[in-house]
């Protein structure tokens, strides 16, 4: 059968075929049983956030069954007491001195006695610390300020009168709201601000309490403050990395574990604040993402387990209902973020993939030095082989230690002798031929490259002398008529007043007593036409004016009469050459104009060649104007708009010894390749028949070997193109010119 010389197997270098293999497969196992071990990690890892979570809110449970439950049994013994006899509702002074004690011996914040006809006592820790004791009298017109303050000794007894104020017991949250209950309860968390005191924010339990013949006496209260449950919060250990709150069914704040309160004081009054709204960043998201999960939080009666994303971190949120049977029905929130459980995890992940890696690179490293230990006498036969194939016949291969090899090197040597001494003959008569056409090859390319560049002068030189003299030709053609007109303009202006006057005169005196020459007058329109008149003359003046200077600069430009070095100003040089190039400036049809933007410092007159030094100006003009028109093709009319085309043209002095013209465009610029080729002979990248591309190799010729100077180019794509033109402001005469 034969093959086709185009049909290719797919072939795979020896080594690879052993090594890669054995590598995929170790890389396989040790992955997998990697990747199972994280898997198993993170299900022991759920396992255990949930144990440490439910042990978390079990405790808050039993914190709160146990501190909830102090004032409802202190109430209790309070209104037993009172219904036994053992407590005088009438001695204040003594049920306070009571309540004192009682104040020591329970973590309480206030116990009070209100009674029905508005007096009452009380005891409490206003300031978190010292216990005093309240005195509340019947408010009346007499007593406005009701209500007394009293310091107390170590017994409990009242000594000096603290502060004195108002207070009306009978319209009191703590008194209203178990009266209309008329079984204990736990009244509304309220909030009371004085400055001299910490903020007080408290949940109170009243009961109310009767006598014999079901008569209220009033209202027996305990308060908690609820600070003290964010305290116990603090404290927990999943408070050190997650966050710890409890809220009620509405979503107000009652404790949290963050630093942050769960409250804000604004002009002096104390505002609770919803989770959602709590300045701790974790706290308000955990809130957020609960509200959106769970839109009403009247709905949750079991607990609810979660896991949400806080600020791009994974946490595990458990909801827990906690109740009482006095009316309290709060919601507790435990959150920890993932990666408090998960740290580990990662950190053993990270081990086993540096092992992985490990084992793979030794297996790699095991199975190149077996395979290589197979292939390497394989491969220095094919290597040869190759060599050979490409010329090098100096090769041979050395023994090995695989029998049959040695006997295939032994032969494949015999044959790479018997070619090299072949070659060395064929190499011998050759070499003497290709060292003789190399030499008139290269003599060739430079006479080539001379030539080409030389044509190229001459050509460039020709058509700037033709333009020159065609330009010289026509300015000079011109100038003589113009001044003609120009010099008779104004004898016209003079006979033209002599003539007008005349009329006028004429017309005062017979021109209303002839109708023929009335009716003439009106029919050539007389008056208009001695106004128009006087118009056209002077602005035949100012064109004929404009004409000359016109004339002027395209004689400037030409500078056929200054072949040779000469002081010029470099500024009428490059106006004349904005004159001549005045069509291209202009606007047309598919463009605006391009503006000319000049900043011209002050220059003295510079020693150079002023044609060529034009030609120089045109060139590199030209080269920006057909850039500016090339990217203007491209944009739309919005675009040109928005960023017209421009070129900046700017003089000024280097140093003493030279000056500088710096040409600038705002069109796309160029790419490193081609600005590092823009001055090379023949490089353009026009299309063919819109340039030779000697244009910017000439002008790097006439500034930097006839002048003595500088051409440079700055370029980048999008940020337009500069020339910078430098040229010393005094020549050296050249050497052939010197005379001996």
């Amino acid at each position: 059968m034969k093959i086709h010389p185009s049909s290719k197997v797919r072939a795979f270098s020896l080594q690879l075929v052993l090594v890669v293999p054995f590598v995929l497969q170790l890389f396989s196992i040790v992955g997998l049983v990697g990747y199972l071990s994280f898997k198993n990690g993170e299900k022991a890892v759920n396992d255990l956030a949930d144990q440490l979570m439910e042990r978390t809110s079990g405790e808050v449970n039993q914190h709160l069954d146990a501190y909830l439950s102090i004032p409802h049994k202190v109430i209790q013994l309070n209104a037993d007491a009172i219904r036994m006899g053992l407590l005088n509702v009438r001695d204040r002074l003594k049920v306070g001195k009571y309540f004192w004690h009682e104040m020591q011996a329970y973590d309480l914040t206030f116990i009070s006695l209100n009674l029905a006809t508005g007096e009452g006592t009380g005891a409490g820790r206003y300031d978190g610390k010292t216990v005093t004791i309240d005195d509340n009298a019947i408010k009346t017109p007499s007593l406005p300020k009701n209500t007394k303050t009293y310091l107390t000794d170590n017994d409990g007894n009242p000594t000096k009168v603290m502060t004195t104020s108002t207070w009306d017991t009978l319209n009191e949250l703590a008194y209203t709201e178990p009266v209309k209950a008329g079984k204990p309860i736990w009244v509304r968390i309220y909030t009371y601000y004085d400055p001299a005191y910490p903020p007080y924010i408290v949940a109170s339990a009243g009961r109310p309490i009767y006598d014999a013949s079901k008569k209220l006496i009033g209202v027996v209260g305990a308060e908690i403050h609820l600070l003290k449950l964010s305290e116990f919060l603090q404290k927990l250990d999943v408070s050190r990395f997650g966050q710890v709150f409890i809220m009620e069914r509405d979503g107000m704040l009652v404790a949290n574990s963050a630093q942050e309160k769960p409250f804000t004081v604004v002009n002096n009054e104390i505002k609770r604040l919803k989770a959602i709204d709590s300045p701790n960043p974790v706290l308000q998201s955990i809130a957020k993402q609960l509200q959106q999960r769970i839109p009403n939080f009247q709905s949750v009666a079991n607990t609810q387990k979660l896991k949400i994303n806080v600020q791009g971190e994974n946490f595990y949120v458990h909801v827990v209902p906690w109740r009482d049977q006095h009316g309290l029905d709060w919601l507790v929130v435990v959150g920890t973020p993932e990666k408090t459980y998960m740290a580990q995890i990662y950190a053993n992940t990270q081990i086993s993939i540096l092992l992985c890696f490990g084992a793979l690179i030794v297996a790699t490293m095991i199975g190149i030095f077996t395979s290589r230990r197979i292939a390497d006498p394989i491969l220095r036969l094919n290597q040869t082989t190759q060599a050979i194939a490409f010329g090098d016949l100096e090769q041979t291969l050395p023994e090995g230690n695989i029998h049959e090899l040695n006997t295939l090197a032994h032969s494949f040597n015999h044959m790479g002798g018997q070619l090299r001494e072949s070659f060395i003959a064929l190499e011998n008569s050759n070499a003497e031929l290709e060292a003789r056409v190399e030499e008139r090859t290269v003599e060739l390319k430079t006479a080539m490259s001379e030539l080409q560049r030389t044509q190229a002068q001459v050509l460039q030189s020709e058509k700037m002398s033709s333009l020159g003299q065609l330009v010289a030709g026509i300015a000079h053609e011109i100038n003589n008529p113009v001044n003609f007109i120009h010099g008779n303009i104004t004898h016209l202006d003079e006979y033209t007043q002599n003539l007008l006057q005349m009329i006028y005169l004429y017309q005062e005196r017979y021109s209303s007593h002839d109708p023929e020459i009335q009716a003439l007058a009106e029919e050539i329109d007389l008056e208009f036409l001695i106004e128009d008149l006087q118009k056209i003359l002077p602005s035949m003046k100012m064109g004929t004016e404009r004409i000359r200077n016109i004339v002027r600069s395209l004689r400037n430009f030409s500078r056929m009469d200054e072949a040779e070095f000469k002081a010029v100003d470099i500024h009428e040089g490059i106006e004349s050459t904005l004159l001549i190039l005045q069509h291209r400036l202009k606007d047309k049809p598919d463009r605006p104009a391009i503006e000319v933007v000049k900043n011209y410092g002050n220059l003295p007159q510079v020693e150079c060649y002023p044609g060529q030094l034009n030609q120089v100006l045109m060139n590199v003009l030209v080269n920006a104007m057909d850039a500016l028109d090339e990217l203007d093709i491209k944009r739309t009319s919005q675009q040109i708009e928005k960023n017209p085309s421009q070129i900046t043209i700017r003089t000024s002095v280097v140093d003493s010894q030279s000056i500088e013209i710096a040409i600038a465009d705002n069109a796309q610029g160029m790419p490193e390749s081609v600005q590092n080729r823009i001055f090379d002979p023949f490089f353009t990248t026009k299309p063919v028949g819109k340039g030779t591309g000697m244009g910017m190799a000439i002008s790097y010729q006439i500034i930097t070997e006839k002048h003595g100077g500088k051409l440079l180019c700055f370029s980048s794509l999008g940020q337009g193109t500069n020339f910078i033109i430098q040229v010393p402001i005094r020549q050296q005469a050249p050497e052939h010119v010197l005379k001996v």
